[in-house]
């Protein structure tokens, strides 16, 4: 069975496994800064569910530092394993301490005397200070990666399903910054073709100082129109495009709303796509229901991801087949057991029927379908 779950200390390790896979600025490969993501994911939780005041030390003043980020991961409850992770910031930038991008912009130039004229792609440096919340750090080990039971779809909608949940901590819009071709070794086109001539750095180096500080960022980087096409055309390819792994995430986002914003990461060209938190779907369809006992699993008429959360800030979700009865539920029992829920507890539902098989070919195991 598979287990959605706040991040604990001893997940650090493998999440230090899974970042060394990828390339993400929100899942760093340095356990350091996973474990404090960590600790920072679980204050969030707690306030969260107390809806005390969040008190974070930040590690370089910025807002989005302070602001509440949440870390799930997926556990195989057989083996407790944990087999990936995904996370949402509440709040991203602010004032004093804006988001970077670059806004890409076209320039029609023509000569009288010619006849003539060309058309140019400017990057300029864009500064966000409108706070939105951002989705970020979706991964999933190799092996579970087109699962049958869609793991990673799970992952992602996890996110929105807390969101809907606690719609006061999240901003009214939210981005998502794709990542963009990387190759084996850790380079990027774009970032060797351009922003190292700014910033001294690798792109690795520059990836893992920018959790501590993109204060580096607004210095270094120009703030003047960047004409792309003095670029090699090898760096003009990557912009606003994702690598081969990111694609299956981009078209689900795409599938929620979500859309292209002409801005790009000022790292790795990747684009930003963003939505209205109000407009998605899987967001304006959570609510809280009533737990009213065990069903049997031939009675189950929907299916969806359900999560149960305490005082203390622990959070425990899984997809699950169900009956809904008004306002209230019931579950197989090997999926009560898992969420460790209690006649009458209040539990988040988001209805979804991710699964493509006919219903006479699924294994009711007591396992979250997908």
């Amino acid at each position: 069975m598979y287990l959605i779950r706040r991040a604990k200390p001893d997940d650090a390790d493998t999440l230090l496994k899974l970042a060394k896979t990828v390339h993400f600025i929100n899942l760093p490969a340095d356990k350091d800064l996973i474990s404090e993501k960590i600790r920072r994911s679980r204050v969030s939780f707690h306030a969260a569910a107390t809806g005390e005041e969040l008190h974070l030390k930040s590690m370089d003043g910025s807002a989005s530092s302070r602001s509440p980020m949440f870390m799930f991961v997926m556990e195989d409850t057989e083996t407790g394993n944990c087999l990936g992770a995904s996370m949402c910031v509440s709040k991203m930038g602010g004032p004093g301490y804006p988001n970077l991008s670059f806004q890409l912009e076209r320039r029609e130039m023509f000569s009288r005397d010619l006849q003539a004229g060309t058309t140019h792609v400017v990057a300029r440096l864009f500064l966000d200070e409108s706070e939105p919340s951002e989705i970020g750090g979706l991964i999933l080990g190799p092996s579970f990666r087109r699962h049958p039971l869609k793991l990673g779809k799970q992952l992602s909608m996890i996110r929105f399903h807390f969101m809907g949940l606690h719609r006061e901590l999240f901003g009214d819009k939210i981005l998502a910054e794709m990542m963009a071709p990387i190759s084996a070794d850790g380079h990027n086109t774009f970032w060797d073709a351009l922003g190292r001539r700014f910033i001294n750095l690798s792109y690795e180096e520059a990836d893992k100082f920018c959790q501590k500080s993109r204060e580096f960022m607004t210095s270094l980087l120009p703030k003047e129109d960047l004409y792309l096409s003095m670029l090699h055309p090898n760096a003009r390819a990557v912009v606003g495009e994702v690598g081969k792994d990111t694609v299956p995430a981009k078209r689900m986002l795409e599938k929620l709303g979500f859309k292209y914003t002409g801005r790009i990461d000022p790292f790795d060209g990747g684009p930003h796509m963003e939505a209205v938190t109000d407009d998605i779907p899987v967001i304006n369809d959570t609510h809280r229901v009533k737990y009213a006992g065990i069903c049997k699993p031939t009675e189950a008429n929907r299916h969806g991801l359900i999560s149960n959360e305490d005082e203390n800030g622990r959070f425990l979700a899984c997809y699950a087949p169900m009956v809904v009865e008004g306002d209230s539920i019931r579950l197989i029992e090997a999926d009560a057991h898992l969420l460790e829920v209690e006649m009458g507890a209040s539990l988040g539902l988001t209805p979804l029927e991710m699964d493509a098989r006919p219903r006479k070919q699924r294994a009711w195991s007591g396992q979250g379908e997908s």
